[in-house]
């Protein structure tokens, strides 16, 4: 674990350099924020009542959490370990003492961290500036919210892992990354909150890992899932962090023996 919290506070360092690139994320977040929650407002407006338990300031809410979550989830993906596989450097990794996807997550967490701080804060305290947002009911939804953001990172990057792996068998997977990133932007509730959705588009969604990457952390964040509600909506994500996790050790095995087969 000590070595586990080092490679986070190391993921910390390292993405905290790029200090210009938060700045144009967080600007880039605050625009697109303004536009997207006076489009939902105007929906609403146009309806006359809530739409699937969102009234305005739940509706405001679920735009600015998801502006504040969006760098840091990782939704579109990273190259850092296909382009390693395509090299040959992840066999380095495999001789290292630490488990690689652990490694990797914890540089992720740490990714996570500093864009949370220098980007998501500042977007979302603007928003709260700008509009009358709901906010978290009590202190249990601020804490439950605080650890399904970090279930929702792991559930993140444990999918993008798993599709980077698939490098092992592919020459090339960026086909595969894109439509994983068109599929789990509209499924996650990134564009539209996923109660929205037609019935058979949602039942999809639930059933896929995509709402706990995003849907879920903004839901309890907005106040709009309390109570025994909210044990259901972090065990949803637990169980998907543990199920993608576990498929990333299975392939990354198998890769590894396929890695050794052509010469490794």
């Amino acid at each position: 674990m000590r070595t586990f919290w080092v490679l986070v506070r190391a993921g910390f360092r390292r993405h905290s350099t790029y200090r210009l690139a938060l700045v144009a994320g967080l600007t880039t977040n605050s625009v697109f924020g303004f536009i997207r929650a006076s489009v939902l407002l105007a929906a609403l407006a146009s309806a006359g009542t809530s739409i699937g338990g969102y009234d305005a300031p739940t509706a405001v809410a679920f735009v600015w959490w998801g502006q504040a979550l969006l760098g840091t989830v990782n939704l579109w993906g990273f190259a850092e370990v296909k382009d390693r596989v395509r090299t040959g450097d992840i066999a380095v990794d495999f001789l290292r003492p630490v488990n690689p996807q652990l490694a990797y997550l914890a540089s992720d967490l740490g990714r996570a961290g500093i864009n949370l701080v220098g980007r998501g804060v500042p977007a979302f305290l603007l928003g709260a500036l700008l509009f009358d947002m709901a906010w978290p009911p009590s202190a249990t939804s601020w804490v439950a919210g605080a650890v399904s953001v970090v279930l929702a990172v792991t559930v993140a990057f444990s999918g993008n892992f798993v599709i980077n792996l698939l490098a092992f068998w592919l020459v090339e997977i960026r086909g595969i990354t894109l439509l994983w990133m068109i599929i789990g932007g509209l499924l996650c509730g990134l564009y539209l909150p996923v109660p929205w959705f037609p019935d058979w588009l949602r039942t999809l969604a639930n059933w896929s890992p995509f709402p706990s990457m995003l849907q879920n952390p903004i839901d309890i964040l907005a106040g709009r899932v309390v109570g025994a509600d909210i044990v259901s909506a972090v065990a949803v994500q637990v169980f998907w962090a543990v199920a993608l996790l576990a498929l990333g050790q299975l392939v990354m095995r198998a890769g590894r023996r396929r890695l050794e087969v052509q010469g490794g």
